[in-house]
């Protein structure tokens, strides 16, 4: 995937990677062989990322709902992420990748939470992509925290409740610093965003895909990314076509 394929390159692309468990069902396979699948496609899906100048990549790897799932579901995919960050870290580290996690924290088990602290830490001055993964995320959870953190503020006296604007209200997001996704793909024939950057989302392109995410591909991203670079993206104003010609 070269970046001069494409007219316009979305600086941040998020993916909510659907698909996983029907993938290992039409199979005939455990659900746990599809979330393993899956992360062979995350790699490559970085990778490709990189590849076409894409500043930021934010994957949905575990929200805030999935706790409901059985047990031994969970206990395997807390299982690939913490394999993915020790088999991966190192590598991504010398691609010049930044991880940053997102998604609430305080009730995570001290074994993952450290390693996602150090897979932050060993990367928090690489300059190229920045990886952001989501995980114990929900939108609805991480918007609640914001605005409990404002008024607490409002509460102390260190702000007005009439001086609290859409800025202040990003800087207290876990997304704080990192700019709106351009483009948010869903895999897996899914047309809804599950609790995923609602607020984030205001004026992001929506793709949404029939693949399952453990067939994504370099090539349905490619696809994908020349989809979004046929937009016309009006932020809310006129078209660039309706105002070239005064209308």
């Amino acid at each position: 995937m070269s970046e001069s394929v494409f007219v316009t390159v979305p600086e941040h692309v998020a993916i909510i990677m659907d698909g996983n468990g029907r993938w290992a069902k039409q199979r005939g396979l455990p659900r746990t062989m599809g979330h393993r699948k899956g992360v062979e496609a995350v790699r490559e899906t970085v990778r490709a990322a990189g590849v076409a100048g894409i500043k930021y990549l934010t994957l949905f790897a575990f929200s805030s709902e999935n706790w409901r799932r059985p047990e031994a579901e969970v206990s395997d995919l807390l299982g690939l992420l913490k394999a993915f960050i020790r088999r991966d870290l190192a590598e991504l580290h010398r691609q010049n990748v930044r991880i940053k996690v997102i998604g609430d924290r305080h009730s995570l088990r001290s074994d993952i939470l450290g390693l996602l602290l150090e897979a932050e830490e060993t990367t928090k001055d690489n300059t190229a992509l920045t990886l952001v993964i989501a995980f114990n995320y929900g939108s609805r959870d991480e918007i609640s925290r914001a605005v409990v953190s404002l008024a607490k503020d409002v509460e102390a006296g260190r702000l007005r409740a009439q001086d609290i604007t859409s800025s202040l209200i990003n800087a207290r997001l876990d997304t704080a610093g990192i700019p709106d996704p351009d483009l948010i793909i869903r895999t897996s024939g899914e047309e809804r965003l599950s609790n995923f950057l609602l607020w984030q989302a205001a004026y992001s392109e929506f793709i949404f895909l029939p693949e399952y995410w453990p067939d994504f591909s370099p090539e349905i991203f490619r696809q994908a990314l020349e989809k979004f670079a046929s937009r016309d993206r009006r932020f809310g104003g006129l078209s660039s076509q309706a105002a070239a010609v005064g209308t």
